[in-house]
């Protein structure tokens, strides 16, 4: 079989057409407890975004972890992409989607 060889005798291997790897899927958390009403708006806005940018959406209970209920228990909700917390109490849409879209 006769290839090409490349520098030092290592097969070379002419460049790909295929498209680069698309990044990891952004996740949301939402750092919430029951019967909070802004926990409730923060999920439907977010669920609302979910399809259209494409990114998992999971919900923390705070109450079920007491590390993450001494953290948040003041601030909830708290929404986190990839772990980086963006909001607390409120969600900005118009945040959400650049943070998201500058990732495409």
């Amino acid at each position: 079989m006769s290839g090409r060889s490349g520098v030092d005798g290592v097969p070379y291997h002419a460049p790909s057409d295929a498209p680069a790897p698309k990044p990891a899927r952004a996740e949301i958390t939402v750092y919430s407890k029951p019967d909070c009403h802004l926990c409730e708006e923060a999920m439907a806005t977010l669920r609302r975004l979910q399809d259209e940018l494409e990114f998992t959406l999971r919900e923390l209970d705070i109450g079920r972890d007491e590390a993450l209920h001494r953290a948040y228990f003041e601030r909830i909700p708290v929404v986190a992409l990839d772990g980086e917390e963006l909001f607390d109490y409120h969600v900005d849409e118009a945040l959400v989607r650049e943070r998201l879209e500058s990732r495409r």
